[in-house]
């Protein structure tokens, strides 16, 4: 992609505005928060004051609107102390030019590697550096600087306080996620009954998984329905699979076929109103149909076999949801223990170790970390430089819209700029046509951050304007010339967009050089999930759930790990390195359809007391032992070879008794691996095509 085609595309993105449901109670919420510090302020204080102890509210209320498992009071809590100790540096620093902005670079720098640990911590420390700009503005002295860092703790605690005493949907966050799963499949099911091997996308899942875990506090207070359900979702999944696949499923054309998509179908009826029931709290209401399915004795008539084996399985597990989305059933249905969150003592080495993993010369993280600190750095020193007001604006757009890819830099960019535009025309239009006084200034700054948490998730650019029209009203609370005000903070705006772009376009981490290392690790991940399900058929008696349920998770981790670098690369403007565009889609089509063959492999998973089968032991070996040699290929660019497994493939009996799923599944695994060598197979072309994601 050439780079005027990216900044278009960037540029359309960054202006983006989606329909999505919006909070009122909770944007009122927030908004009040803010209402309670500026109105104390001006109170005990001065609008000065008040206009500066704001971003404390402000920014905590930012925080509990990140998408975190976390409660929200502990968000808005854990926000304010790393915003109060950054106000308090900040302080102590202002008076000396070079001391602050050595500070500075060092405070960005490590807001920076935060992001290691997850958008909200990088959200969050990139607040704290915009409060440490926000500090230059206001008389330095010890006792001053401990006052204003308590203000702006006091904001983020009335946020923490308000939401324990006003608590919203409760469990709400929890509750659309794993809604979501439910939901995902019941699509899935609709599509499988048209396409048998329609693909789905784990990221419900695995969001659903994230949100399951909780405290020990929390699972003792967690509601009756959101315990076990998560995991029935996850056990629904390949057994939808199994019975759609043609090649150990349903029979591909007559009776059988339509009598599976009849099961399909109200498979799918039964999801929605599972979802629907766990994302409101409510009863589950199902069709006469679908409950005409679930009380059958033979919900799999019309049916042989393997997909007999898979409709009976399935309405075993539709019945179970119902009862879990209920509050019926007991609360060991899925046989699944709590996930329990570590405590911030367990999870501090796991923090440093992955901070640590980050500080390599090439890692995205590093050199996000080092973009933001030099450009903190030189855009305050060249927007103190300029004759214009507010010199900090620069440096703090800069902080605002840097992220460590290429995509939502400058989306964010040219988002804020358009945003801080259209928002601080509007605040002086109504300015100067009302003539407000410091209260009504002030009232007017609460309304637009309202707004502004009403509308935080329709688009950046929405947001922006929110918050432009939000500076400009606290500013004018505090007594500064609106005409000075409207000038500066475009120009600086936009000067603090330019560094930051300027910023990636000089030291980029580009994510299409890394492609092949994704695909291989995702190759590894998909082999050793297979590989762990084989292994699991071999032996039955020996069999250890936990071993495949892990290797689904490196799978899943992978692969979405491989989704958002082809994302990334498919908007970057670098040429050709590697894997092109068909390249990416064969190789992408060829993995998935593995994880296909083992999701339908382990929806078939043997009794305990099943009779082993010693093929698939060696079949499995086979597999670990080539794939660690073909990942090393796809990395050095050459196309994977499978000889070893096409020998242990004829040397498995044409039809053993009791593993014709396992026989079955194993051909298709070794034509499919195929499939991705020829993906992968270097092709001679005179012509150099532009990065294929």
């Amino acid at each position: 992609m050439t780079w005027l085609r990216a900044l278009r595309e960037t540029a359309r993105s960054g202006l983006r505005v989606e329909r999505t449901r919006l909070e009122p109670l909770v944007a009122l919420r927030a908004a009040g928060g803010v209402a309670v510090v500026v109105g104390l302020a001006l109170w005990l204080w001065s609008p000065a004051v008040a206009a500066s102890s704001a971003f404390g509210a402000f920014a905590a209320g930012m925080a509990t609107f990140q998408r975190s498992w976390r409660p929200r009071a502990v968000l808005a809590l854990a926000a304010g102390a790393g915003l109060a100790v950054s106000t308090f540096l900040g302080y102590l620093a202002a008076a000396h030019v070079g001391l602050f902005v050595l500070l500075l670079a060092v405070w960005a720098f490590a807001s920076g590697m935060a992001w290691a640990l997850g958008p909200t911590t990088g959200l969050v420390a990139s607040l704290t550096v915009a409060v440490m700009l926000v500090t230059v503005t206001l008389p330095t002295s010890m006792i001053g600087a401990l006052q204003h860092a308590a203000l702006v703790g006091l904001g983020a605690a009335v946020q923490a306080a308000l939401i324990v005493i006003f608590p919203i949907r409760r469990w709400g966050a929890q509750r659309d996620a794993l809604a979501d799963a439910f939901a995902a499949e019941a699509d899935y099911a609709r599509r499988l009954r048209h396409d048998p091997v329609a693909p789905f996308d784990p990221v419900p899942l695995m969001t659903a998984r994230s949100a399951a875990v909780v405290t020990a506090r929390q699972a003792r207070r967690r509601p009756e329905e959101l315990h076990g359900s998560r995991v029935l979702a996850e056990r629904i999944r390949p057994v939808l699979a199994s019975l759609a696949d043609p090649t150990v499923g349903a029979a591909a054309e007559g009776p059988e076929r339509e009598r599976a998509r009849e099961v399909l179908a109200v498979a799918a009826a039964v999801l929605d109103s599972v979802a629907k029931a766990i994302r409101n709290g409510d009863q589950v209401r199902v069709t006469e149909r679908a409950d005409a399915l679930l009380q059958a004795d033979a919900p799999g008539a019309d049916l042989t076999g393997a997909a007999r084996r898979s409709a009976t399985r399935l309405v075993s597990l539709l019945s179970a949801a119902v009862e879990r989305a209920e509050g019926s059933g007991p609360s060991d249905a899925a046989g699944a223990a709590h996930l329990l969150r570590p405590s911030v003592g367990e999870l501090l080495p796991t923090a440093v170790r992955t901070v640590r993993r980050q500080m390599r010369w090439h890692a995205p993280v590093l050199r996000h970390a080092l973009r933001v600190s030099a450009v903190a750095s030189t855009g305050y020193l060249v927007g103190t430089a300029l004759p214009l007001g507010h010199g900090y604006w620069a440096p703090l757009a800069s902080v605002m819209v840097m992220r460590p890819d290429f995509i939502q830099t400058y989306e964010r960019g040219v988002g804020r700029f358009a945003g801080t535009l259209v928002g601080v025309a509007l605040a002086t239009a109504i300015t100067q046509i009302a003539h407000p006084g410091t209260y009504t200034f002030a009232a007017l700054a609460v309304v637009s951050v309202g707004l502004m948490y009403l509308l935080l998730r329709t688009g950046y650019v929405v947001a922006q304007v929110c918050v432009g029209a939000y500076v400009v009203f606290l500013l004018g609370m505090g007594g500064t010339q609106l005409e000075q005000t409207v000038r500066d903070r475009v120009l600086l705006t936009l000067l603090g967009g330019a560094l930051a772009m300027a910023a990636y376009a000089l030291f980029p981490s580009w994510e299409t050089p890394r492609l092949r290392d994704r695909l291989a690790e995702w190759t590894e991940a998909t082999a050793g999930y297979l590989a762990a399900v084989m292994e699991a058929h071999a032996d039955p008696s020996r069999r250890r759930p936990g071993a495949v349920r892990g290797a689904l998770l490196d799978l899943r981790a992978a692969g979405a790990a491989w989704d958002q670098a082809v994302t990334r690369a498919d908007a970057e403007p670098v040429r050709h390195r590697g894997m092109s565009r068909s390249a990416v889609r064969d190789a992408d089509a060829a993995l998935s359809a593995l994880g296909r063959v083992g999701l339908v492999m382990e929806a078939h998973q043997p009794a305990t007391d099943a009779a082993p089968v010693p093929e698939a032991a060696r079949f499995a070996a086979a597999l670990r032992q080539a794939t660690a040699v073909a990942a090393a290929g796809i990395t050095a660019r050459r196309a994977p070879e499978w000889k070893a497994l096409h020998a242990e493939l004829d040397a498995w009996p044409a039809d053993p008794a009791g593993d014709r799923v396992v026989r079955r599944c194993a051909a298709l695994l070794v034509d499919t691996l195929d499939e991705l060598a020829e993906a992968l197979r270097p092709r001679s072309t005179g012509q150099r095509h532009p990065a294929g994601g």
